[in-house]
């Protein structure tokens, strides 16, 4: 696997997931997920495999751009750890349960529930507005701990930071958006490790994969993406808080949809 294209592929990917998960407060597996299948299949590993090690490996790289974004995003005071603390352990205990799901059903099943899942979170996203209310209206922590179950469960299962799910939740209890997208890297830190662990455990027994792989977690890919998108993340943050983010976020909803398109196309 490695090879100088795909050393250099890993690596543009890493940056410009650590930008995109700076700007929106996601950990980047609408863009991880399609394009490590890409990678991984060029490399010969089985189509009938390779969604679920694309998944897993692209859950383990969003532990260190989730940690670089929400550092950067703390910094700017812009993580609400009030939140954090209520909807964190719900997340947690859903990523375990939706990493189990995901080991039981096939790629071609899991590329269905991923393509349709991206589709509609890019329609969301296009449509959605950046507005908020005026004052927060925080459900109470039971409802948070149910909420960050669901979010984790549909994030582990599509391998996501959680952020298409987490921001427009917490914006719409009347976070500032900008706070709200910093929550959301925070939230995406524990998520991450907790669905990393699930997809190794999951995958322990399948020995049919490359080295430096373990479980549904492949090491050398997790290097080049993480490394690269822990320096850019950073830049995402600023740009966030220089720029209006309205416009900014209808360009970005156009690439889970073209790229949920191609995953399907790649995997029938």
């Amino acid at each position: 696997m490695l090879n100088y294209e795909t050393i250099i592929s890993l690596l543009a990917l890493g940056a410009f997931v650590g930008i995109v998960a700076g700007m929106f407060g996601i950990g980047g597996g609408g863009v991880l997920v399609p394009i490590l299948t890409s990678i991984f299949l060029y490399n010969g590993i089985a189509s009938d495999q390779v969604l679920h090690l694309a998944l897993g490996t692209s859950m383990c790289s969003i532990i260190i751009t989730s940690f670089s974004s929400f550092k950067a995003h703390n910094k700017k005071s812009s993580v609400h750890w009030q939140v954090f603390k209520m909807i964190a352990p719900g997340v947690v205990i859903g990523t375990l349960v939706g990493a189990f799901i995901a080991s039981v059903i096939s790629s071609f099943y899991l590329a269905i529930i991923f393509s349709i899942f991206m589709f509609y979170s890019s329609l969301n996203m296009f449509f959605s507005s950046t507005k908020t209310a005026q004052q927060e209206r925080l459900l109470p922590a039971k409802f948070q701990f149910a909420a960050g179950g669901g979010i984790g469960i549909i994030s582990s299962l599509v391998s996501i930071g959680g952020g298409i799910l987490t921001v427009p939740f917490l914006t719409w209890q009347g976070i500032d958006i900008k706070k709200a997208i910093g929550t959301s890297s925070a939230v995406g830190f524990p998520l991450a490790i907790s669905g990393t662990i699930g997809y190794i455990v999951y995958g322990w027994q399948d020995s049919s994969f490359a080295n430096f792989t373990v479980g549904y977690v492949n090491f050398i890919a997790v290097f080049f993406v993480a490394t690269a998108s822990y320096f850019f993340a950073p830049l995402g943050v600023k740009l966030i808080h220089k720029i209006p983010s309205k416009n900014v976020k209808k360009i970005f909803a156009l690439i889970p949809f073209a790229l949920s398109i191609r995953m399907i196309l790649q995997l029938i």
